[in-house]
């Protein structure tokens, strides 16, 4: 068979938690092909690469964010033919859950870079370049079933939390209200999910709330199920 040239890309769906909302960081293309249209960060890994120092390089270049903090992994990797018109371009997919990074500034080829909300997204219909809303749907549906039976919902949060505020990253991330009572049982009954830090925050206004940090654990027993 004649030998087909291949090249690799990487792309990153970055999920965050802004004003008690599930938002996913874009990039506006500033080039062809769909030039104009919104897509997930990423590009092109160099000849002498490894794949996690593209993914940083390229979200640095196209926002501005360097080094994440929070949570990153492999997510998938994608390669129908045809799904980018330049040529065979197989792309490896990661998946960031992180705090709210602070402000963007756009470079490389992208126009324009920003953070926008989940729930609009999926219930407006709009179609991301590329395969890009199909990697976007595999990294939701990743992120929210990991906080199902993994502590990671934590890595929204700030270092030091209220179980209230991370009741909401879990509300944003599944999009359903949860009981507060309950929810605050489930997490402090849960060893090593979170510990108390000894001290406490009006930031939330009312009584002083107590914080917490992330505990020593990485899974959780028993899990904690979607409504």
């Amino acid at each position: 068979m004649p030998h087909q040239d291949v090249s690799v890309t990487v792309d990153l769906v970055v999920l965050t938690v802004r004003d008690d909302d599930l938002a996913v960081l874009l990039v506006r293309r500033g080039i062809p092909p769909y030039r104009g249209r919104l897509a997930l960060p990423g590009g092109f890994v160099h000849a002498q690469e490894d794949l996690p120092a593209a993914a940083g390089r390229e979200l640095e270049e196209e926002t501005g964010i360097r080094g994440l903090g929070g949570h990153l992994e492999q997510l998938a990797t994608f390669g129908t033919p045809g799904r980018d018109p330049r040529g065979r371009v197989v792309t490896v997919a990661y998946l960031a859950l992180v705090p709210d990074p602070g402000p963007l500034v756009a470079g490389s080829d992208a126009a324009s870079a920003s953070w926008n909300s989940v729930g609009e997204l999926e219930t407006g219909g709009r179609r991301l370049a590329f395969d890009h809303s199909q990697i976007l749907t595999a990294g939701l549906e990743r992120a929210r079933a990991k906080l199902e039976y993994s502590t990671l919902a934590t890595s929204f949060c700030p270092p030091e939390f209220t179980i209230n505020e991370l009741r909401r990253v879990y509300e944003a991330v599944w999009g359903q209200p949860l009981d507060p009572r309950n929810f605050h049982r489930k997490v402090t009954g849960t060893p090593g999910f979170v510990e108390a830090t000894g001290t406490t925050t009006g930031r939330q206004g009312g009584r002083p709330a107590q914080l917490f940090r992330p505990g020593g654990a990485t899974a959780l027993h028993p899990a904690m199920l979607r409504p």
